[in-house]
């Protein structure tokens, strides 16, 4: 939704004073909107109805599926130190091992740390 500054404050244009570049910005918004209402099940559509842009969409489900920059730095970290610390436990086969070895370097590589 384009917007302007009004008495040092931003606020949301009236369509009267929309520009070309306002026009397509509100278009290529809603299309993105479209486009992520139309991705989800009921259960997450529900989510994020309320929002009113796509950049406020889009933030909800990455908190929603990544979690605050803060939880993601402590998962990293719980994995890394497991990945550290790592062996082969005395009631496991190699098997097990490896699976649990997997899933450890998996997490990683799905938070971008490797």
């Amino acid at each position: 939704m384009p917007t302007k500054i009004e008495e040092g404050e931003v606020v949301p244009k009236p369509k009267e004073e929309y520009n070309e570049d306002d026009i397509k910005k509100a278009q290529n918004n809603a299309k993105a909107m479209n486009l992520l209402y139309c991705a989800f099940s009921p259960t997450k559509f529900n989510r994020i109805s309320g929002c009113d842009t796509a950049k406020k969409i889009w933030d909800m489900l990455q908190v929603t599926h990544e979690g605050t920059n803060q939880v993601k730095e402590t998962r990293i970290g719980m994995l890394v130190h497991s990945y550290e610390l790592f062996k082969m436990k005395s009631d496991e086969s190699i098997f097990e091992m490896f699976t649990r070895f997997t899933d450890i370097i998996n997490n990683l590589k799905s938070l971008g740390k490797t």
